[in-house]
């Protein structure tokens, strides 16, 4: 069995809760001890965007999941026990999700933006 950093595991956990600032945190502490892991940061680019994309920065979020998909995509199908795959159909499903004629909303226009998809995540 491979055994990877605690953040790791306690991402998965609050990335379903939807609780991207913290996914991010917890992602942010694994990719600072190794930044060549550009796993991570793409797992981190996802997640960032995702929150961007609750707080109105249409754009941000829209770029970070084209980084995101940039940086997972050497690692499917599966890497660190994810199925990058399904990771990777999700952000193109975000992707087309979002509008392209909206770069930013004010955070009390947010639930004009229609709603992104769900992903949840399990380690296989």
């Amino acid at each position: 069995m491979d055994f990877f950093p605690q953040e790791y595991y306690e991402f998965f956990v609050v990335f379903n809760d939807g609780d991207y600032y913290t996914g991010h945190d917890l992602l942010e502490a694994i990719w600072l001890t190794d930044r060549s892991n550009l796993f991570i940061k793409g797992l981190l680019q996802m997640t960032v965007a995702l929150y961007h994309y609750e707080y109105g920065n249409v754009k941000g979020a829209r770029e970070m999941l084209r980084v995101a998909d940039h940086y997972l995509t050497p690692y499917k199908p599966m890497y660190w026990q994810l199925n990058v795959e399904e990771v990777l159909a999700y952000i193109n499903l975000c992707l087309n999700s979002i509008p392209k004629n909206i770069d930013k909303l004010d955070f009390e226009q947010v639930h004009l933006l229609p709603v992104l998809p769900k992903l949840y995540l399990n380690l296989e």
